[in-house]
């Protein structure tokens, strides 16, 4: 298991960092990517969406894991057909 690095983030017009693991910081590289949108567009989004009790790092965690069940829920609808 890897440990947390902090990474840089520009929400709005103001620097942040989050701490997370490199597998999810790079899952969530390659969603903003998918995307089409910078990554600190993308994290400004998860932002704005997240509750007041959750953090930033957290948030984007969600983010990625909601991402990849759907992704799996929608390999798994293709597979009844």
């Amino acid at each position: 298991m890897s440990r947390p690095a902090k990474h840089s983030l520009t929400l709005n017009g103001h620097r942040t960092s989050v701490s997370l693991e490199p597998e999810f910081w790079r899952a969530f590289c390659d969603l903003a990517e998918k995307s089409g949108k910078p990554i600190n567009t993308l994290a400004a989004e998860i932002d704005a969406a997240r509750g007041a009790g959750t953090g930033l790092a957290t948030a984007i965690r969600v983010f990625v894991l909601k991402d990849l069940q759907s992704q799996l829920a929608h390999e798994g609808a293709g597979a009844k057909d």
